[in-house]
């Protein structure tokens, strides 16, 4: 006998569920890095996961990611804000896309406000965990006047 079984769809976490989780996960990322704890802030990574800073090699991996996080938080770069302006999803993957600004503390004292837009993929392995992490400054280089 046919048994219809119960759709999927109906347990399946609406839009805005996803959109919410992604976004304060997001926000929850800034605030590990901000406070200075790097492990933290790679763990919201997967472990094959990649972080891609403008102008360098990609980190891959969790040890890799923290050791870079912890290398801009050593330079720096404090007061994280991320503003996340969309998520799409589709099942277990999602791609944020936002805007950011930062912080980054000079040697003679000053600080340099930099700003731009970023791209996260997640994808949903039990928890929401990123994938890649991509983004790049709105201002010019310095080396480029």
């Amino acid at each position: 006998m046919y048994r219809p079984t119960a759709s999927s769809l109906s347990s399946a976490p609406s839009f805005h569920d996803v959109d919410s989780t992604i976004r304060g996960l997001t926000q929850d990322f800034a605030m590990a890095f901000n406070t200075g704890n790097y492990d933290q802030a790679a763990g919201f990574f997967a472990v094959d996961g990649q972080f891609m800073p403008p102008h360098h090699e990609a980190a891959l991996g969790l040890k890799q990611i923290e050791r870079v996080l912890r290398e801009y938080g050593e330079a720096g770069y404090q007061d994280l804000r991320l503003e996340t302006s969309r998520v799409e999803h589709s099942g277990d993957v999602a791609v944020e896309i936002g805007r950011y600004t930062m912080a980054h503390h000079q040697d003679n004292g000053t600080a340099v406000m930099e700003r731009g837009k970023y791209v996260l993929a997640w994808r949903r392995l039990g928890t929401w965990l990123i994938m890649a992490n991509c983004w790049n400054s709105n201002l010019p280089r310095a080396d480029a006047a």
